[in-house]
């Protein structure tokens, strides 16, 4: 009920909310210092004419108080400005979140001296001037007064980082991932340690008053009360303090030293479920959220075998949907084993796989080092792919640098035992995911593809290991070592012409390069 009362407050002011929120909760000191007031008067007979001259003391000196404390408060706001007035960079997000996290804190240390000398010495002076009270009735005075600052200093605190959670909310929303944010903080232990024992002392002096008999009540007794409920808060009632301190804290400490594990990458990080509570409830659901993140590595591991892992990335964020197809340019890469069919029909299927798999092991990280993928495996032949799903302009210059390369890798690999086939065109073609039933692949489809499988038939006649078509050669802007044409042949399947070129010591220009 009252974060939804905040939320609308802070809908309806926008960048004035966190201001008039500080407003709103300083008016909380004139209820504390009249409450104040109302409890000396159990200890303490005075006429209504004293009583009223106290009353209105009090609240000049909170006036006065509040005034200074608002115009401070106010200058602690100021790095949050930019954002709230509409500039949503993140380094604005940061600093506003800042901001507004800490006012609380940074009011009560840096201001720690203004309550003290605008409310408890000059009031407690005024009612002992008032009602000619000795000196050490002064001091119980002033005892009392100190009780009532540190309720209105706490309620103060928690107050305003009551107040600050909408503004933080939507602040959070810009701040980047991975931000510092951290600085000046107050931890959960210290403020259940100084917390739980300050509302002890103030229930206590509270009940006290307002259980005794108020016609035997003296001002000596204001002190006596005070010692005591400060002597019960620090002793008798400090186990509770440990023990509810310990509940909470405890499994609040396993959940960030799980968190710590999961950023360092450990995704089988457990916590262990201490309490029944709200904070058990959110310990399990910590292990369920790294359970899930540790089956989705896992899914992108094994998927990542079959699949481009760039592709994977894409479907684990779009789904299949935001790979329907497009229309984009990219330069193809068709590798063939040349004479790999005599080899199988001397071989069994497990070592024709075998020696399949150890070749694809060589080629396909030179692919992937050059910014292409590995589309599709046809038996003894690959579709390699440069510019789909990721953008590349230089999708020319790359490709035929992981043809040259790779012509060198297989050469360093198995010498004059095997020869490969390469041919590489550019063009554009639709990129996206074809299937049905089910079942989808991505791939690449277009003349583009089918002239690259052409180019590589031809490098059989002319004796070449790669070959590239005019497409691809003026795209090329790299200083390659050159190329010579071949005499254009007709491709199969194809109406017109396309003129072929051949790499210059294909060795030598991947050494270059």
């Amino acid at each position: 009920m009252l974060q939804r009362a905040l939320r609308s407050a802070n809908d309806r002011l926008g960048p004035r909310y966190p201001r008039a929120a500080v407003v709103a909760v300083f008016m909380f000191s004139y209820v504390v210092g009249v409450g104040g007031v109302a409890l000396l008067r159990l200890y303490q007979e005075m006429s209504a004419g004293e009583l009223a001259r106290i009353v209105l003391a009090v609240l000049v000196l909170i006036v006065v108080e509040n005034v200074i404390a608002t115009t401070f408060t106010f200058r602690l706001l100021r790095p949050a400005d930019p954002w709230l007035r509409g500039d949503r960079r993140p380094e604005t997000a940061v600093a506003a979140w800042r901001a507004l996290a800490g006012l609380p804190l940074d009011f009560m240390s840096r201001g720690r001296v203004l309550a003290p000398a605008m409310n408890v010495v000059p009031i407690s002076a005024f009612v002992a001037w008032q009602l000619d009270l000795p000196f050490t009735s002064f001091l119980i005075v002033c005892a009392g007064a100190a009780v009532c600052l540190l309720y209105g200093v706490l309620l103060r605190f928690f107050a305003l980082e009551l107040a600050m959670r909408p503004v933080l909310d939507a602040t959070s929303c810009d701040v980047p991932d991975g931000a510092q944010l951290a600085g000046a903080r107050i931890p959960l232990s210290w403020k259940l340690f100084f917390a739980l024992p300050a509302i002890n002392v103030v229930t206590g002096v509270a009940v006290a008053g307002l259980s005794s008999d108020l016609d035997g009540l003296r001002l000596e007794d204001l002190g006596w009360d005070v010692a005591v409920a400060v002597a019960v808060a620090f002793s008798i009632s400090l186990e509770l303090t440990v023990l509810l301190t310990r509940s909470v804290l405890d499994q609040i400490d396993a959940l960030r030293r799980g968190t710590v594990r999961v950023t360092e990458g450990d995704l089988g990080a457990r916590v262990p479920v201490l309490t029944t509570d709200e904070t058990g409830d959110l310990a399990a659901s910590f292990n369920t959220m790294v359970s899930g993140l540790e089956e989705r590595d896992r899914m992108r591991e094994a998927f990542g075998a079959f699949v481009d892992p760039r592709v994977v990335e894409r479907v684990l964020e779009e789904g299949t949907a935001g790979l329907e197809g497009e229309e984009v340019e990219v330069s193809v890469l068709f590798l063939d084993i040349r004479g790999f069919t005599a080899f199988a029909e001397q071989r069994s299927a497990r070592e024709v796989v075998h020696r399949l798999n150890l070749f694809y092991d060589h080629v396909v990280p030179v692919l992937q080092r050059h910014g292409g993928h590995a589309n599709k495996f046809i038996g003894d032949g690959l579709l390699g792919v440069f510019g789909a799903p990721q953008r590349l302009p230089d999708h020319a210059d790359r490709a035929v640098l992981a043809a040259l390369h790779i012509v060198r890798t297989v050469y360093e690999e198995y010498g004059d035992g095997l020869r490969i086939g390469i041919g590489v065109n550019s063009g554009p073609v639709l990129a996206g995911t074809v299937g049905g039933g089910g079942h989808v692949e991505f791939t690449v489809i277009g003349d583009a593809v089918n002239t690259a499988a052409r180019a590589e038939e031809i490098t059989r006649m002319t004796g070449d290991d790669v070959l590239i078509t005019e497409a691809t050669h003026r795209l090329l802007t790299l200083p390659f070592c050159g190329f010579v044409e071949r005499p254009t042949i007709p491709l199969k399947g194809k109406t017109e012409r396309v003129r072929l070129y051949a790499p210059l010591d294909a060795a030598a220009k991947v050494a270059s390069a």
